[in-house]
């Protein structure tokens, strides 16, 4: 079985999140998009950190929240960016899915952690 890095994965998706954003034409409506996006496209990694050296359950749990929420609000500024332009909607994809699975291992790891307080 493959060793999975969710450290490596979250910083690889934030990169791409920034490559992503540097081929978005910009104009007065995707402007303020790109900052929204790549704020909580590269927030998702940097929240993951904190939580992989959390001092508690309490704040792993609450770390792991804020990366599942940005990961949350990722999906919904791709959204945004494929109506403002829809010739990048197709590259959009990948990256949605990439948000999709890691607020769903995010939310996972909530769940249970606190199954195990019990």
């Amino acid at each position: 079985m493959k060793h999975f890095d969710l450290l490596d994965r979250t910083a690889k998706f934030g990169e791409a999140v920034i490559d992503f954003a540097l081929i978005i034409p910009k104009n007065a409506v995707t402007t303020p998009l790109i900052v929204q996006f790549v704020k909580a496209g590269t927030s998702i990694g940097a929240n993951y950190c904190e939580a992989d050296s959390a001092e508690s359950r309490k704040d792993f749990e609450h770390k792991m929240g804020i990366s599942k929420k940005e990961a949350k609000e990722c999906m919904y500024w791709l959204k945004m960016i494929a109506r403002a332009c829809p010739a990048l909607e197709e590259k959009s994809k990948s990256l949605w899915n990439e948000a999709d699975e890691l607020h769903r291992i995010f939310l996972t790891s909530i769940k249970t952690s606190r199954s195990k307080q019990h």
